[in-house]
């Protein structure tokens, strides 16, 4: 290793761990790294007795988060765009888990899982809103990009139906998985003067962005409650994301065993109670840019997604 690269890696060791000690309740596991995987990261749990409710359920990251935390003992609640895919699923894994149909990128369909959700009159202990996709070319949903309608849109409004139900539980958390690839996002971060997506690329990077503002903004309405809002980036994974574009993974690129298991971990581990509006990878606080860490951008982000879902929200 070069000596520059040297200096620049221990530039960012001490970064990280100055902004660890900055965020309360931060405590690493000491055991946890890179390569620990969803049961590594959850081993011991018991969590009988919690709802936790897990979108995108029928591969990748979100089948294995499913898999296992219902393994530790929780009731999942696991998502799919259709009742076979998500019934399936679910009885493919060991534990308790209910199939609801959920599209993020139809606001009805949104409204409806909510309310299968609600209907079952219980504390939604986490929620992580996992689902995703990647597009090529350009698509749109009510004259919107898709991609930020699916990545972010649709789990603002889910979050929105479903945030009473998070706040009441004894540890509410909501766990938005972002992604690394924030920092490629349109110049001037979320591209509010042209959402349509024509005008710009970067649509992932975008939605991405758009997950760690709201997940930020979240934090800071959550704060003086007992529930909280963290953002995690899985790491480059090989899961079923890329379908859209040939599945163009890396070759470092890591298993879903381990891709979840920080999602696992920010949802259940009691390591991470009292941790809030964090940006984590690997169990740790992740380096992330300065757009993500715009308030005013989250607090505007915030604001027009509510107008663009008005319709749907709770009267």
């Amino acid at each position: 290793m070069h000596l520059d690269q040297r200096r620049r890696r221990l530039l960012q060791a001490g970064a990280l761990a100055t902004l660890a000690t900055a965020l309360p309740g931060f405590a690493r596991t000491p055991d946890l790294d890179a390569t620990s995987t969803a049961e590594d990261a959850t081993a011991g749990l018991d969590l009988r007795g919690r709802t936790i409710v897990v979108t995108g359920c029928t591969s990748g990251i979100g089948q294995e988060t499913m898999r296992v935390l219902a393994l530790r003992g929780a009731h999942v609640i696991g998502t799919a765009r259709s009742r076979a895919t998500g019934e399936a699923a679910c009885a493919g894994i060991e534990g308790r888990a209910t199939p609801v149909v959920l599209d993020l990128a139809d606001f009805d369909s949104v409204v409806a899982a909510s309310d299968a959700i609600r209907a079952l009159d219980l504390p939604v202990d986490a929620l992580v809103c996992n689902a995703g996709v990647v597009l090529d070319d350009l698509e749109q949903v009510r004259g919107i990009e898709k991609t930020f309608v699916v990545n972010h849109l649709g789990h603002y409004l889910l979050v929105r139906r479903l945030l009473d139900r998070v706040t009441v539980a004894p540890q509410g958390r909501v766990v938005v998985l972002g992604s690394g690839d924030e920092r490629n996002a349109p110049p001037g971060g979320i591209q509010f003067d042209d959402l349509s997506g024509a005008s710009w690329d970067a649509r992932y990077a975008h939605s991405k962005l758009a997950n760690g503002l709201f997940s930020l903004e979240l934090s800071r309405r959550l704060a003086g409650t007992r529930a909280a809002s963290n953002c995690v980036s899985p790491g480059h994974t090989r899961s079923n994301i890329l379908r859209n574009v040939g599945n163009r993974y890396r070759d470092d690129a890591r298993s879903v065993q381990q891709g979840a298991a920080t999602p696992c971990w920010l949802a259940a581990s009691s390591a991470a109670s009292g941790i809030n509006g964090g940006f984590y990878r690997d169990f740790a606080p992740a380096q992330q840019s300065d757009m993500q860490r715009d308030t005013m951008m989250a607090a505007r982000l915030w604001s027009v997604s509510e107008s663009l879902v008005r319709g749907w929200l709770p009267a």
